[in-house]
């Protein structure tokens, strides 16, 4: 059987002594990782937990979170990864919704919001070899319900069936010819999709090896590099940005990489080259959500990579640029990327009205805007929710980002659209430095007169130390449109 949640004890790799995975408290063999995986499965079945029932899971990277993922699979039922760093309120807004049955967690100062609360040191480790399961998933059963940031309202439940997380995991598998002699260094959080699926699911299915750190900062990134020699890893942009950040003298050895993945959100050429040209490395772009199940475009490891772009659209998926009435539009045209294949979500939990808006006879309606080149490159303009209309003119904010992030000092740029009287918006630019520039607003205002059109120019731009960031390290561009609304007057 295919179904990723017979992956644990039906293919071969998990049955054997190579190495699986490890942190800094376990070191499990295939076989060792496939035996806690039953033994947890048993478990959670012991504790009233049946097919289709869903498992909320919050705890920080660890091997146990892999296991009680795959665990949970196991019986049929339905995982929901925790941000572990979530408030009660956060944590309870999630739990209720996806109506979870119990809890996993660290122990007792985890939120169980009133349903069974089983801690992590309490998690079964031997199998009872007798033992079976007394039902199973099948390919078109939810296996994930993954919760959106939440950047335009509440967060919804998308559900990614074992079928998605198959096809999703096997493509990554082969874009990135991951082999049993590889090793992946798991550095993003598994309650996001892309650690899920290209550093957890892909190189398991491949039989290569997977280590799992802690709390990414640049000291730990570089000395699990030095000593663990992976061969790959997957991040964001951010993770890039601060290790360029490090001082030219900061030790580094790179040299056990094949290459390396960003995703999540869009890099700049710019911070791109110099990831790749500081530490000697290929980083392949990609582009996908979490509707699509991770990824759907990639620039190819082996093969035509046009930087700028997120490359072609992956096997068994199809991009299109569609207009308003969602009438296709020709190469180098812009308008809004739709995807079909057997990446697209089952739907969003409890809401069929916005599902019905965002999966149009079967197409996923991104909300991203983009154009496609003759080779079929897709090239990311902006989202369709951030272009700020100034006097009735569309400005995508990325143009502006990527004419601040020409410039030599800077490392990172967000601009929003800030409420103006007579404009209804105009844009405002918040910029981060490389911590050994020097660089001043009146500076990047000239930098960018000779780059861009009046009417795109930023009325401010803010120099500041970071820029917040929501819980999967994507540039939080509500917070920043936040602090420029009308405050209410004080009461009284």
């Amino acid at each position: 059987m295919s179904d990723i949640g017979y992956f644990a004890w039906n293919l071969a790799p998990l049955h054997s002594d190579a190495p699986c995975v490890r942190d800094d408290h376990l070191d499990l063999t295939y076989r060792d990782f496939a035996g806690r995986v039953d033994a947890a499965a048993r478990q959670l079945e012991s504790a009233g937990v049946r097919r289709g029932d869903v498992v909320a899971i919050m705890l920080p990277n660890r091997v146990e979170l892999l296991v009680t993922l795959m665990a949970t699979w196991r019986i049929g039922a339905t995982a929901t990864p925790v941000n572990p760093t979530f408030t009660p309120a956060e944590a309870r807004y999630q739990i209720d919704d996806a109506a979870a049955v119990l809890v996993v967690g660290d122990g007792a100062h985890t939120p169980s919001c009133g349903r069974r609360l089983l801690a992590v040191d309490d998690l079964s480790h031997t199998p009872d070899p007798a033992w079976r399961p007394s039902a199973g998933p099948r390919g078109q059963d939810v296996a994930l319900l993954v919760y959106t940031s939440g950047s335009t309202g509440r967060p919804k439940g998308v559900m990614l069936t074992h079928d998605n997380l198959e096809f999703m995991s096997s493509s990554m598998a082969r874009l990135l010819s991951l082999t049993a002699d590889d090793h992946c260094l798991l550095v993003l959080p598994l309650f996001h999709v892309n650690a899920i699926c290209v550093s957890f699911l892909a190189p398991m299915l491949a039989g290569a090896q997977l280590s799992v750190t802690g709390r990414f900062s640049p000291d730990r990134f570089l000395d699990d590099l030095a000593r663990l020699r992976p061969t790959y890893f997957s991040a964001v942009p951010t993770i890039y940005a601060l290790l360029v950040a490090q001082p030219e003298d900061t030790a580094t050895d790179t040299s056990s990489l094949r290459f390396a993945v960003c995703g999540a959100a869009p890099i700049s050429r710019e911070l791109l080259d110099r990831a790749e040209q500081r530490f000697g490395m290929t980083i392949v772009e990609g582009y996908g959500l979490t509707e699509g199940t991770c990824a759907s475009a990639c620039n190819p490891l082996d093969g035509i990579r046009k930087p700028g772009t997120v490359g072609p659209a992956l096997p068994g998926q199809t991009i299109a640029i569609v207009d308003e009435a969602g009438t296709e539009l020709p190469p180098g045209s812009t308008g809004e990327i739709v995807i079909r294949g057997a990446n697209v979500m089952h739907g969003y939990l409890g809401r069929p009205e916005e599902t019905a808006r965002t999966v149009v006879d079967g197409a996923l309606h991104t909300g991203d805007v983009g154009r496609l080149d003759e080779d079929g490159y897709l090239t990311l303009v902006d989202r369709i929710k951030d272009m700020i209309i100034r006097g009735g003119e569309n400005i995508y904010p990325k143009e502006i980002e990527n004419a601040l992030a020409g410039h030599e000092a800077v490392l990172e740029a967000a601009v929003i659209g800030a409420p103006h009287e007579v404009y209804g918006e105009v844009p405002v630019a918040y910029v981060v430095a490389y911590p050994d520039a020097h660089v001043t607003d009146d500076q990047l205002a000239d930098h960018l007169r000779d780059r861009l059109t009046k009417v795109k120019l930023p009325v401010a731009i803010h120099i500041v130390d970071a820029l917040p960031r929501n819980p999967v390290g994507k540039i939080d561009k509500p917070g920043l449109r936040s602090r420029h609304r009308p405050q209410p007057a004080p009461a009284g």
